[in-house]
């Protein structure tokens, strides 16, 4: 048998199997689309590759003011912490990672004497921040932040404080684009 003779029978089988069964049923059987992406995937093998692997190369990647990072308590000016005590915080927290104790002061004002984060439960949603009255806890755009050992993901207020203190000038500024845009 020739090459055309089997070309030709070939050719008739389709014809015959399309007309009968229709071409996007043909187009299944003969896994057209699965061919077409096999070309896709072949073509995309041999060019060269683009892949940055950061942070080893490239530059920093872009944030927007609004990314919540990690959290942070903020002070005032003079140096007192802003946190009044409302538990607001506390309360609308859906993972529960926010626990507050209180007492009052000499001067009849309420301050914390206990601000924990559990950063395992924090969800990093925002909503504590939200719910502050005075913006005493806020989300940094920090992202590099890594918990290395069991017990360091417990934030205490004086942990809070310091990633406040570190951060302030870029929280400032985060707050400003965010209220500008």
């Amino acid at each position: 048998m020739n090459i055309g003779a089997v070309i030709a029978t070939l050719l008739f089988f389709l014809i015959i199997t399309w007309l009968v069964i229709g071409s996007e049923q043909l187009k299944r059987y003969l896994l057209v689309d699965f061919l077409k992406g096999l070309g896709v995937t072949g073509r995309a093998f041999w060019r060269r590759k683009i892949t940055q692997h950061y942070p080893d190369e490239g530059e920093e990647l872009p944030i927007s003011p609004r990314f919540k990072g990690a959290l942070a308590l903020r002070r005032y000016e003079n140096g007192e912490e802003r946190c009044i005590a409302c538990k607001l915080c506390e309360s609308i927290c859906p993972a529960l990672a926010i626990t507050i104790e209180a007492e009052e002061r000499a001067d009849g004002a309420r301050k914390t004497t206990r601000f924990d984060i559990d950063t395992f439960k924090c969800i990093n949603c925002g909503l504590c921040e939200e719910a502050c009255p005075v913006d005493s806890i806020v989300c940094t755009d920090e992202m590099h932040y890594s918990i290395l050992q069991r017990g360091d993901n417990i934030l205490a207020k004086d942990q809070l404080l310091m990633i406040g203190d570190m951060y302030e000038d870029r929280i400032q500024h985060n707050l400003r684009e965010d209220n500008d845009g």
